[in-house]
């Protein structure tokens, strides 16, 4: 058996996320019947990011186990020839046995972007179009709140369960106009279900002036944020996976109670 890493891009409107759904049209399952078609194997494709429906990747990395001889390097090309038109592998390589695409990932680079000008049609899936002017400088200032170690139970979204440690690392937070647009750009270990968007929708807040600088970070705190309304959650069609990342010599770094995303 060959393990073989892929780094993969899709457009989200369409799909019910990335994880396998009965009876939805999910990436996960796409990818799977795509590998079926190329070498009559069903696999199991493991993904690095759970991405959430309507969201974006431009750096998606999963694996797959298969006996089929044919070189890594070449299932890009392959399996391009019978993806549908909006997910398409970027590149195919060899991975080690040892090699897990979601745990053994080091962190994970999520961009959100808000459209302050104008509806652009060209644009609108992949942009929250807001249409006004916000404080870029108010956002900046509150996501310095969000860097390091905490408790995101208050920017998460219908989290199953069996999850109980709400603590993530977010290495960097980025926030910057770009044109008619303010880029959200995170850098962490993982993300817990929702927490992207509501992040996102908190410094959109605190950007129109509806919710104080110092609101972002009281969130974090357990003891005040049942007091607080908890901010609004963006649409997924702003939200897009740019790329993950993995060290030389790739190694497990699960911990318990952790489901990345």
């Amino acid at each position: 058996m060959s393990r073989i890493k892929l780094v993969v891009s899709y457009d989200g409107t369409d799909f019910r996320g990335w994880a396998a759904q009965s009876g939805q049209r999910t990436v996960q399952s796409t990818l799977r019947e795509a590998v079926r078609q190329v070498s009559g194997e069903d696999v199991e494709i493991n993904g690095a990011s759970r991405t959430d429906s309507g969201a974006h990747a431009r750096g998606q990395v999963c694996h797959f186990d298969v006996a089929n001889p044919m070189p890594a390097e070449k299932w890009a090309r392959v399996l391009n020839r019978v993806l549908p038109p909006d997910v398409a592998v970027e590149a195919s390589s060899d991975a080690g046995p040892e090699f897990h695409s979601r745990f053994c990932a080091m962190d994970r680079f999520y961009r959100y972007r808000i459209q302050t000008g104008r509806r652009d049609p060209h644009r609108s899936r992949f942009v929250h179009t807001y249409g006004r002017e916000i404080d870029v400088q108010r956002m900046r200032q509150a996501s310095m709140s969000l860097q390091g170690e905490h408790d995101f139970l208050a920017y998460t979204e219908e989290l199953d369960p069996s999850v109980e440690n709400t603590r993530r690392t977010l290495y960097s937070l980025d926030v910057r106009q770009v044109r008619d647009e303010v880029w959200v750009d995170v850098v962490g270990t993982a993300f817990l279900r929702g927490m992207m968007r509501r992040m996102a929708g908190a410094l959109l807040e605190v950007g129109r002036g509806h919710r104080p600088v110092e609101e972002v970070s009281r969130l974090l705190d357990p003891e005040e944020r049942h007091h607080l309304q908890w901010p609004v959650v963006l649409p997924a069609r702003g939200l897009c996976l740019m790329r993950i990342r993995y060290g030389r010599h790739p190694r497990d770094n699960r911990t318990a109670s952790h489901n990345d995303s």
